[in-house]
């Protein structure tokens, strides 16, 4: 009998990388999150926020810490993506380098950008760049941020994760441009997209009114969670 070849496992360690959408709806502008890489390997191109997952601390932890070191933010949205771990998508995993496979486990979020505040003390430049002049990334980041930007586009089509993100009391017209700031201009007129959403009866009209500019005032209205829950498990369109 011929002896059994041993196999060789690889040998890992688990990264995360966070794809941090910022909505501008004062000037139209989708906007993420880039940091300069200042070491090895791709040292000096813009690359996602990431760090390697320390002892005894979760995934989520690890999402969480690389996000506050980056951004203060009160209000925002944080949903795992997916995990990239192809073979050779890092040059250290090259037997002359330190020859470990490196996963990625990516997050995405989604802040306003008026909110959103940058530590800019970091020695890694982070900087805010909108979603059509993304350069060429680290890693596989390119491909990790467009899975992002995908994911993102589909969860606001049925899920409430807007309003994880907005104000508790906002108008139609704030959610309105907050959507066509991520999914453009021609996805709904503004008529069709307040008649659909009051039709479900999840939103909720305070009854207190606001003027913004030379209109007439607006009604502020608050997202109200449990007239949802029995949408969410539905295949809903809510947009």
């Amino acid at each position: 009998m011929n002896p059994i070849e041993p196999i060789e496992l690889a040998d890992f360690k688990v990264g995360v990388d966070n794809v941090i959408f910022s909505v501008d709806t004062q000037q139209n502008r989708l906007l993420v999150l880039l940091i300069k890489r200042l070491n090895y390997p791709f040292s000096s191109y813009w690359s996602l926020p990431g760090t390697l997952v320390r002892q005894g601390e979760t995934l989520e932890k690890a999402a969480y810490r690389t996000l506050s070191e980056l951004i203060r933010v009160n209000n925002l949205y944080l949903e795992q993506l997916y995990t990239f771990g192809g073979p050779n998508r890092d040059p250290r995993e090259l037997p002359e380098s330190f020859g470990v496979r490196y996963l990625s486990v990516s997050y995405f979020a989604l802040v306003r950008y008026e909110e959103a505040e940058l530590i800019q003390k970091q020695s890694n430049f982070p900087s805010w760049y909108m979603i059509e002049k993304i350069p060429q990334l680290a890693f596989d980041h390119n491909q990790i941020l467009d899975y992002g930007y995908q994911r993102l586009k589909s969860k606001l089509k049925y899920s409430p994760i807007v309003f994880d993100v907005l104000p508790e009391l906002f108008t139609l017209n704030d959610l309105y441009q907050f959507y066509t700031t991520i999914l453009g201009e021609n996805f709904s007129d503004y008529s069709n997209f307040r008649n659909k959403l009051l039709k479900l009866g999840f939103l909720f009209d305070t009854g207190v009114k606001v003027t913004k500019g030379a209109g007439r005032p607006a009604s502020l209205y608050r997202f109200d969670a449990p007239s949802f829950a029995p949408l969410k498990d539905q295949p809903l369109l809510f947009i």
